[in-house]
């Protein structure tokens, strides 16, 4: 059965976070306090597998922001002007030369990146559970179990059983998922994909944060590989990408090191957080 590209699902929406008790201390950066209210209003846009996570990008943000914001101050820069943090990063920030064997070892070595993914076509029946509610998880494995029984002595029940019990939006579907790119779903999700052959019922519930999965495989296209020659620009671009996020982390570190933050360790925060 051929596969053909589509643009992959949405994933299936995450329990809300939870977890432990958000902190309510404010940050201090060289004398100026971030306040936890701050914080909190910031969380909307990290999210994050708990409420704890999303504060702590939300108080590293806010952190790496100030930082910036004094440095361009330094430079005379106004740091409200929305221009400001771009021309600080390039006068602070460079990245050396890409050559052509540096950019042939990263498209060696990322092969997903210039080339077709693996697609997968798939269905699947979803019993949400919280990741950190194990009365939850039990529950759900045993519902999941008990379905997973009625799909592999009849695959062809699937579409019906999704309709009645899948918690993802794909059982208005009758779980049928579409294409799914690698990358494109969580990890666990797809290394079971990657083991099943069309037709296969996955012979276990697959587990993942969202909760518990049965899983049909209808089609799978192997990932492709584009010769170098053909996409020599784009890995030039990509590689030098890279090596500017890299030197940009390596700025706020610095910048990091030499302040006075109080209330949160920014530590490789900034990480995720480079845009």
């Amino acid at each position: 059965m051929a596969v053909h590209y589509h643009p992959p699902p949405e994933r299936p929406a995450a329990p809300a976070p939870t977890g432990p008790t958000l902190p309510e201390q404010d940050v201090v950066v060289n004398g100026t306090t971030i306040t936890a209210r701050e914080i909190s209003a910031e969380m909307q846009h990290h999210p994050a597998e708990n409420a704890e996570a999303a504060w702590n990008l939300a108080a590293q943000a806010l952190v790496i922001r100030r930082l910036l914001h004094e440095a361009a101050t330094a430079r005379g820069l106004d740091p409200e002007d929305d221009d400001a943090l771009d021309a600080l990063i390039t006068a602070e920030v460079s990245i050396p030369d890409t050559d052509e064997a540096a950019a042939r070892r990263w498209h060696a070595a990322h092969p997903e990146r210039f080339g077709a993914p693996d697609l997968w076509e798939a269905s699947h029946i979803l019993v949400a559970a919280d990741p950190e509610d194990e009365e939850a998880r039990t529950a759900a494995q045993a519902k999941a179990e008990e379905i997973l029984a009625q799909v592999q002595a009849d695959p062809e029940s699937l579409p019906a059983l999704a309709r009645l019990h899948s918690d993802c939006p794909s059982r208005d579907q009758g779980g049928h998922l579409g294409q799914v790119a690698r990358g494109s779903t969580v990890p666990e999700f797809e290394t079971f994909l990657a083991t099943l052959e069309p037709g296969q019922v996955c012979p276990v519930v697959v587990k993942s944060r969202y909760g518990m999965h049965v899983v049909r495989l209808h089609a799978h296209a192997p990932a492709t590989r584009t010769p170098y020659e053909a996409v020599a620009e784009r890995v030039a671009a990509d590689l030098r990408d890279q090596a500017w996020r890299a030197a940009v982390r390596q700025y706020i570190a610095v910048l990091a090191g030499r302040a006075r933050i109080e209330g949160i360790d920014l530590g490789a925060g900034a990480g995720p957080l480079v845009q």
